[in-house]
């Protein structure tokens, strides 16, 4: 076999293979208050411990390996804000007159408009699911918070409505059955430490209660559910370690990759089940209108890879920004991500100098 070949099919074959963890955490035996614990997390990793999905529930039961309460980095801010349960943003909504009501907090839609209800109304829902792209309506009566577990369960997330056309396509959905149908809208005012846009909620049956507490407990004994508590009770806690860590200093390729390598672990290589909404919340606070990744090309080969050894196997390159490589011979280009607008991939010479990313750990 052609050694050229054999070495790209060597490479494809290590790409399809990649897995890549977003975040760690790490469990700390030391009883603080949630504040105190707050401030250990960002002392010493990223934060307080925040949770996106039931995978990231897994991980950190298995973190923490005991039947204790623990802190994580979710409180009560007072200040209520609308929410998908699948993290879109909340850029288009179609409620009817005099509605959402602001004593409620879920969203149901009925002939073609949104209403808010409570949210321990019974009533059909829509699921969707993220592999087959589709949207499921379920035909059991379920409350908002049933039915979100159901379509976690089984399919991805209750449904979000991001514009005029899923809209629409919603109500051809529930156009035969004359029903209520819930969809993944509601209003809380809980936020995570460190500003992310998890919307991920895994409260035991009846809390949070409201009752002047406002932090959050993961009770361990209770299959991981969580309960909002005083936040001047001192338990142990769980912080979490962000993957990607931005450098917000100008160095060309060569000397960002040293860089990584000597205080981190490398420069950020892109895998396939890497997060873009991750990536992208990193790049969009550089200093730069580019930010290096572990992206190099190779002119003996003629193929772009990443520096960890994988294939570049999603290409997201910017128009007019294609791949190929002109006199490579003398000019050694390298990949980077714009830290605006699409978030694109950029051929650079590697003399330029750039913010660029590092990978805290494999």
């Amino acid at each position: 076999m052609d050694q050229t070949l054999y070495f790209r099919l060597l490479l494809i074959a290590v790409c399809s293979l990649s897995e890549c963890i977003q975040r760690r955490y790490h469990y700390i035996n030391i009883n603080k208050t949630w504040t105190e614990a707050q401030s250990y997390c960002k002392e010493k990793y990223t934060d307080l411990a925040t949770v996106y999905n039931m995978n990231d529930m897994k991980e950190l039961k298995n973190t923490v390996n005991n039947n204790l309460n623990v802190w994580i980095g979710l409180k009560n801010t007072s200040t209520h804000k609308w929410k998908w349960s699948l993290g879109d943003p909340v850029n288009y909504t179609n409620w009817g007159n005099e509605q959402p009501n602001y004593q409620t907090n879920c969203t149901f839609v009925r002939n073609v408009t949104w209403q808010s209800e409570n949210c321990n109304r019974e009533m059909y829902f829509i699921c969707y699911n993220d592999s087959s792209k589709r949207y499921i309506i379920e035909r059991s009566n379920k409350t908002w918070r049933d039915a979100q577990r159901f379509c976690r369960e089984n399919h991805s997330d209750l449904t979000s409505v991001r514009n005029k056309t899923e809209n629409e396509h919603i109500q051809e959905i529930i156009n035969n059955t004359d029903k209520s149908v819930w969809i993944g809208l509601f209003r809380d005012s809980w936020e995570w430490s460190d500003n992310s846009d998890s919307t991920f909620r895994n409260w035991k049956s009846g809390e949070p209660n409201n009752n002047g507490e406002v932090c959050t407990e993961v009770h361990m004994s209770a299959q991981g559910q969580w309960n909002d508590a005083g936040c001047h009770h001192t338990i142990t806690f769980v912080c979490h370690e962000d993957r990607l860590i931005l450098i917000k200093e100008n160095l060309t390729w060569s000397e960002a990759l040293k860089y990584c390598r000597e205080n981190h672990m490398d420069l950020f290589s892109v895998h396939l089940n890497m997060s873009e909404k991750n990536l992208n919340t990193v790049v969009q606070h550089a200093s730069t209108r580019e930010v290096w990744l572990g992206l190099r090309h190779s002119c003996i080969v003629g193929i772009w890879f990443w520096v960890s050894g994988e294939i570049v196997c999603d290409e997201k390159w910017a128009d007019g920004n294609e791949p190929a490589v002109d006199n490579c011979e003398t000019v050694t280009r390298s990949g980077a991500v714009q830290s605006g607008g699409d978030h694109l991939w950029i051929s650079l010479p590697e003399t330029e100098r750039r913010n660029f990313i590092c990978s805290r750990y494999d």
